[in-house]
């Protein structure tokens, strides 16, 4: 099997946390080279990569003739710029989402691939939650019907503002609607395509915070409507997703179990099941013919990475396309827009 010789730009709780088990689970990557400084994680790099050389000068990733393939797992403010210094260097790249910080920055980095010929992808790994899964099969086989209604959170209770660059406000990016927000477009792009208009309700509602942690999204299509929301004050969850068509509901408690199992230490490789939601949290169909439970669909955020290697070595079509991230971003740009108009805007495809 051909090896990729891979570069990871950035070690912090995005590489060490959700990139690196799931990289080393996939047979085809040689991680060469981490950039990371820190006393922290060094310790963590050389204990999940102990071949590989860790540096603290991006220019020796880019610089390398020998490195293929560049992971950017920096702090979002700082995707493009190390994103273009890669492709620039003829590097593949995936970015970790959300892609870009602006939709400008995301049709650079396109045009910069296209005309040198290379892969660029984003990690919108969450498509592939058991939850999401589930919901995509059901909808394909019309179990509900023709879907006129959708609505997804991704909720949490954290009271207390962090010290971290996801909470400043002079730093591109940051704020609950890049961070989370990008998963729930990714998904509802995924299932529905592009929107025809895009409607947004944006808060900034704990004490001490100043940046947006709390939104509402709503996307409209001709004969759908869909809800996308996330807060940061949410103690007591309802349910995860709510899928009601012409022909019943589906409802769906609890979240994917990998980010839990990544958190603790967990591998893919080591676990046979990975993935498998428990039947407690399995989701609930009601239709015109009866009610059921409806086993989850196993997720894998493998998935990604194993398009990667094969769109590289096969030429296989890519399943997360920078064009896709570009239009999750020009969502983002329309929800902070429509906020501030207090209307509903179109989305245009450029």
């Amino acid at each position: 099997m051909k090896k990729i010789k891979t570069a990871l730009a950035g070690f912090g709780s995005g590489g060490k946390v959700y990139n690196a088990p799931i990289i080393s689970s996939v047979p085809g990557f040689s991680i060469n080279k981490i950039l990371t400084s820190s006393p922290e994680n060094i310790k963590a790099a050389k204990e999940d990569f102990p071949n590989a050389a860790i540096v603290s000068d991006y220019s020796e990733i880019i610089e390398d003739p020998e490195i293929e393939l560049v992971i950017i797992l920096l702090p979002n403010h700082l995707h493009c710029e190390h994103a273009q210094k890669a492709l620039l260097k003829g590097k593949h790249v995936v970015v970790e989402k959300p892609f870009t910080s602006t939709v400008k920055e995301a049709e650079e980095l396109i045009q910069l691939a296209r005309q040198n010929n290379l892969l660029l992808s984003v990690n919108h790994n969450r498509r592939y939650d058991s939850d999401i899964q589930t919901i995509k099969k059901l909808i394909e086989e019309k179990r509900l019907g023709d879907v006129v209604e959708y609505e997804a959170h991704f909720d949490r209770f954290r009271d207390k503002v962090k010290d971290s660059w996801k909470e400043n406000p002079e730093l591109p990016g940051s704020g609950i609607l890049y961070d989370l927000g990008s998963h729930l477009i990714d998904q509802a792009l995924m299932l529905f395509g592009n929107p025809s208009e895009v409607f947004a309700d944006i808060r900034t509602q704990r004490e001490g915070a100043k940046v947006p942690d709390k939104f509402e999204i709503l996307l409209f299509y001709p004969d759908l409507k869909v809800s996308l929301n996330a807060g940061m004050l949410v103690k007591e969850k309802g349910p995860t997703y709510s899928v009601f068509g012409t022909r019943g509901t589906f409802l769906k408690y609890g979240a994917d179990v990998q980010e839990e199992a990544l958190k603790n230490g967990e591998r893919p490789q080591d676990d046979p099941k990975w993935g498998e939601e428990p039947e407690a949290i399995w989701g609930k169909l009601n239709t015109m013919d009866r009610e059921e439970k409806i086993k989850s669909e196993p997720g894998d955020y493998r998935k990604i990475y194993e398009n990667i290697y094969k769109a590289i070595t096969e030429k296989e079509e890519l399943q997360v396309t920078a064009e896709q991230a570009r239009d999750i971003i020009k969502v983002i740009e329309l929800a902070c827009q429509s906020h501030s108009a207090r209307r509903v805007l179109e989305f245009n495809v450029s």
